[in-house]
């Protein structure tokens, strides 16, 4: 799995918004909602915030952010698909709660094919795994060895059992052997927070929630988890570099809605976050948090879906990892 070195939104196209056009005319009447099923101040919220303005210009109509976090972000996708399926709510599903909740957990309040409809991709990120400055370790070969050493001692944040965070440090565990203990949070803000202060040795955070503590040492990062290194952070090595073979994986967003929401609605809510995700300011904002857009239609998007859930279904399968 791979970023796109694309930089802006391709395959929606005319077609897509002459539909728009003609279908969409009375969406938006009223404020869309738009919930973050998880807490301020992380990956998820930060690209949120960043795009909401921009996609309220162009509905014309007010766009509320609302963060519903809890239970890896199935608090939220819940509250989504009990929503009236009339494009006013919509969800920024990702990586934890659409791609590997529906293999780590025994039982969901939502069914990620049946109950959600993927409307449109906002963009990707590597993982960066970042440590308390005071361990003395460099690589995440280096981490790796002193966990095997010290089994038990390193104690890992997350924020939650079942959000990336937590099960990028189970990918890890697995292909290292390194024996790190789980301190799952409420959010992944003040997982970092603990990482920063030594409570917790180590994290995997995203780019957008990582970066800045990082540049201002706060945080010693040692490797991103994607297959090439961030543009935004060239001078972090990936896993593979660090000597951790196996491990290329990255996080993504994307709007979802209830899955019987008109296609019309569908339509003119994609098209409108393609055009603001081709806005000079927003792509530059993106890269600036380590995030990149990710170019694909509403059905590419959907496959994306599917082969996230894929990968992950094998990896929680090959880790043992559960959460009831």
């Amino acid at each position: 799995m791979k970023i796109t070195s694309r930089l802006a939104v391709t395959g929606l196209g005319a077609a897509l918004l002459s539909s728009a056009t003609a279908f969409g005319q009375a969406y938006p009447s009223r404020p869309v909602r738009v919930i973050v099923p998880f807490t301020p101040g992380g990956g998820t919220d930060v690209a949120t915030r960043l795009i909401a303005p921009k996609l309220s210009e162009r509905f014309g109509q007010p766009v509320v952010v609302e963060n519903r976090a809890g239970a890896a972000g199935a608090i939220g996708a819940e509250a989504t698909v009990k929503a009236a399926p009339d494009g006013y709510t919509l969800l920024v599903g990702s990586t934890s709660e659409i791609g590997i909740g529906p293999s780590l957990y025994s039982k969901l309040p939502y069914n990620v094919v049946r109950d959600l409809a993927p409307v449109a991709p906002i963009a990707a990120t590597p993982m960066v795994l970042v440590v308390t400055p005071s361990l003395p370790v460099r690589t995440a070969g280096d981490l790796a060895k002193l966990a095997r050493a010290r089994p038990g001692e390193i104690n890992y944040g997350s924020a939650g059992a079942g959000t990336g965070n937590h099960m990028w440090s189970v990918l890890f565990s697995h292909l290292t052997g390194a024996k790190i203990v789980h301190v799952p949070y409420k959010g992944a803000a003040p997982a970092q927070t603990d990482v920063i202060s030594g409570q917790v040795q180590m994290m995997f955070t995203t780019l957008p929630a990582g970066t800045p503590f990082v540049k201002a040492g706060r945080l010693k990062a040692l490797a991103v988890s994607s297959a090439q290194r961030a543009p935004s952070m060239p001078g972090i090595p990936t896993m593979k570099e660090s000597g951790v073979a196996g491990f290329e994986v990255v996080y993504w967003y994307g709007f979802f809605a209830p899955a019987a929401t008109p296609k019309d609605v569908l339509a003119r809510i994609a098209a409108d976050s393609a055009a603001v995700l081709r806005q000079p300011d927003i792509v530059n904002g993106l890269a600036h948090r380590g995030l990149q857009p990710l170019g694909l239609s509403q059905d590419a998007f959907a496959a994306f879906i599917r082969a996230d859930m894929e990968k992950w279904a094998v990896v929680v399968k090959a880790s043992g990892a559960r959460v009831d």
